[in-house]
């Protein structure tokens, strides 16, 4: 393949990708009951230099689906392409040196980085691992360009995790992400952790990031307003399925999807006078459970224009302006009320 036919390629599609895992009944004879659709069929894709933001309900699937283009768990169907490989398809081995070019930044700083290792062995590990720097004194130089690169002293490398703030742990968790010069970072939730005054500064490192080392990112989170700053895309899922997808500004200033609809109203405005003004309508109901989704659109039970339809049909995702996706049978009807 030519390098314009490669650049045009997107770095990452994810094709059908179904997580269910098994509900198991009794101690000696064990059985099979159930499934809980984690991930009940999602296709997307990211080009090289995009950040797509993942967002929805705590228990709609995003960290599963992170997860799975991780390989941290194995899907049940479904392709995930890097670079056009289906890496679901990769032995052991193979998986092994792919994996230095997809990482992941956690949640929580607290939990993701050893307790009893200095920050510079946290980083410096990696590199190790995977043969990249085997001299020890050019590692170490590595690592205190990262710590650089991320904001932080060089001499925190000499410091453990309890030794620094929130903030400053998840610069650490950026920097051994980065050590590796991956192509792809899936960062879970990388800023919900945080106080929303240290949220910005992260977000802002990782927008300079993506720009300066030519970064792509999966954005997994809930926070609307930081997927807004950082994102060039924006998938919204409902219970194991995308149910809208769109250019960021595209979507917070035209959402057609009821659900989207929702979750953007309920994102507060900093100016006390729009706010007062406007309407707050909360759905109705809860969030079903993935053991046992509703007949039809998995939305329709909490649908505030809901119709006979959507309890029968399951809508698929589908182009309704360029660029544009949603699973709605009356996206005509939302179109008109947008």
């Amino acid at each position: 393949m030519n390098a314009m036919a490669q650049a045009e390629r997107p770095l990452l599609e994810v094709k059908g990708l179904h997580m269910h895992f098994p509900i198991t009944k009794g101690v000696l004879r064990r059985r099979r009951i159930g499934d809980v659709r984690a991930v009940d069929g999602i296709d997307f894709s990211i080009q090289r230099g995009e950040t797509l933001g993942l967002v929805g309900e705590s228990g709609c699937g995003k960290t599963t689906t992170g997860r799975c283009i991780l390989q941290l768990e194995r899907p049940t169907s479904g392709e995930v392409l890097f670079n056009g490989v289906d890496i679901i398809k990769l032995d052991a081995r193979e998986l092994l040196a792919l994996r230095r070019r997809i990482q992941v930044i956690f949640q929580d700083p607290y939990s993701s980085l050893n307790p009893r290792m200095k920050v510079g062995d946290i980083i410096a590990e990696p590199i190790k691992v995977h043969g990249l720097q085997p001299d020890a004194a050019r590692r170490t130089a590595r690592v205190r360009e990262l710590l650089e690169v991320c904001g932080l002293r060089a001499n925190f490398a000499d410091r453990y995790p309890h030794e620094m703030s929130g903030g400053q742990r998840q610069r650490v968790g950026i920097a051994r992400a980065l050590a590796l010069e991956p192509d792809l970072i899936v960062c879970d939730e990388a800023v919900s952790a945080l106080d929303v005054s240290i949220q910005a500064q992260v977000v802002n490192l990782l927008e300079d990031l993506r720009e300066k080392l030519g970064l792509t990112y999966l954005f997994i989170a809930h926070d609307l307003s930081v997927v807004r700053h950082l994102c060039h895309r924006v998938a919204v899922m409902y219970l194991g399925r995308i149910v809208e997808l769109a250019e960021c500004d595209e979507l917070f200033d035209s959402p057609l999807h009821p659900y989207t609809q929702a979750l953007l109203s309920a994102v507060q405005v900093p100016d006390p006078m729009v706010e007062a003004g406007r309407q707050f309508r909360p759905l109705k109901g809860e969030v079903p459970s993935p053991i046992n989704p509703p007949a039809g659109c998995a939305f329709h039970p909490r649908c505030p224009i809901a119709v006979d339809g959507c309890r029968q049909a399951r809508p698929e995702l589908r182009e309704v302006r360029p660029g544009h996706w949603v699973a709605c049978s009356e996206v005509n009807l939302v179109r008109s009320r947008a």
